[in-house]
């Protein structure tokens, strides 16, 4: 038998072929173990034998790696096989019949997978469904963000939905980019007051002062420094960043840039939740524009500023989405928490100072960039500073993704906004 005809998997050329298209790159793991999940459905040991060898990784830790992860087959059918959501609101919804009905595709069930205003998804190879019966399954867009029911001034969803705003054209038509070109014109030391003055605070739960991590970075010593998105956000009921990331990518991509021009970071990764599939590829053209219109990649806007930014794509682990396991994921490394300190913002990816914020957190830098810091600040209610996007699901009249000012009443947004349960 010639090699040609040898299966894909055993075929030592084609294996060599994606080993060498991928283990020179930026955390090279996770996008090789992709590209021969994608190839074949599944990881056979084949595969897996060439990964080990290709990135000198023992197969032993290799395999307890890849069989840490939620999505990663390691048989036929494989990735064509439906993976259903049976996280809270789907169980509710109906999520556990429908993996019932579908059993006999060979559907296997999943975590939430942050479609929780509109179940039951069901993932498919590369495409998300939604529905209550197999036979009802549809692929549709994302929902946009719920219009503004009261009327308060908004900073992540202010240009969201406007048409055209995921796109190059359109970002840049609604003042896109406008705050990276103010930037260009400050020091670094300056736009981290700008950040620390307007209060922004991580958006991914623990609330750390977005100014002072970047200050960390920019004071801490070792090359190259990295600034990385967490966009695994994997919580039940939460689906806010998947909302910001399909109708306003720029925004979250030109925070990044931001973030890298004021801690002097040259690498940029997103690490995205391996739930949002068809996310990978329009990120992927974001950045491809981005680089065309010298947004990304050497000497931005005729600067000497470089900044270069990469998605790497998660293989489903909730724990992923804690910043120590998301770095050792990215490293090549079992996704297990970190003990601190050290912390990433002297020893991050690679060992090297990282700046790790939220989708929500970089997207709202640009705001703040255009419109400053006492703007930003305005925006909450008493004492408190900005803006934060809830998601709402279950049994609530309108289910979606709400930005209230800090310091709003809950009893408000359940009720009058979002119409109350039922």
């Amino acid at each position: 038998m010639t090699e040609q005809a040898v299966a894909p998997e055993n075929n030592v050329n084609a294996n060599a072929e994606i080993v060498a298209r991928w283990k020179n790159e930026p955390a090279p793991l996770l996008p090789m173990l992709h590209a021969f999940h994608d190839r074949d459905g599944y990881l056979s040991e084949a595969s897996i034998r060439a990964v080990s060898e290709g990135l000198k990784i023992p197969i032993a830790e290799l395999w307890g790696t890849v069989t840490f992860y939620h999505h990663f087959s390691r048989e036929a059918p494989g990735k064509s096989a439906p993976r259903v959501c049976t996280g809270n609101v789907c169980c509710l919804k109906g999520g556990n019949e429908l993996l019932e009905e579908l059993k006999a595709d060979g559907a296997t069930a999943m975590p939430c997978s942050g479609r929780c205003d509109e179940p039951v998804p069901v993932i498919i190879g590369d495409k998300t469904f939604v529905g209550l019966k197999a036979g009802q399954l549809e692929h549709r867009p994302t929902p946009l963000p719920v219009p503004n029911p009261g009327g308060v001034e908004e900073c992540i969803f202010s240009a969201i939905r406007e048409p055209g705003r995921n796109t190059l054209a359109g970002y840049q038509r609604t003042e896109g980019y406008m705050g990276l070109k103010r930037a260009l014109q400050m020091t670094p030391q300056e736009v981290i007051q700008i950040i620390t003055d307007s209060k922004l605070a991580g958006r991914g739960g623990a609330g750390f002062p977005t100014g002072v991590k970047w200050q960390a970075v920019a004071d801490a010593p070792g090359t190259p420094k990295a600034i990385v998105c967490n966009a695994d956000e994997g919580e039940p009921g939460c689906f806010k960043d998947r909302a910001i990331m399909d109708y306003d990518p720029y925004a979250m991509i030109e925070g990044m840039t931001l973030a890298a021009y004021a801690t002097g970071a040259k690498l940029g990764l997103i690490y995205l939740r391996y739930e949002y599939p068809e996310m990978a590829a329009s990120l992927e053209k974001c950045i491809a524009d981005a680089q065309a219109a010298n947004l990304l990649g050497d000497n931005i806007l005729g600067s000497n500023i470089s900044f270069h930014l990469y998605v790497r794509r998660g293989a489903g682990a909730y724990i992923c989405g804690e910043e120590g396991s998301l770095l050792n994921s990215l490293e090549g490394r079992h996704p297990f928490p970190r003990n601190k300190p050290p912390f990433p913002v002297t020893h991050g990816f690679n060992d090297k100072p990282t700046a790790v914020n939220n989708v929500e957190t970089l997207a709202s830098v640009p705001h703040i960039m255009r419109n400053g810091a006492e703007w930003y600040r305005s925006l909450g209610l008493g004492d408190h500073a900005g803006t934060k996007v809830i998601s709402l699901s279950g049994d609530i009249r309108r289910p979606g993704n709400y930005e209230v000012p800090f310091g709003f009443s809950l009893q408000t947004l359940l009720n009058e906004w979002a119409g109350g349960p039922y």
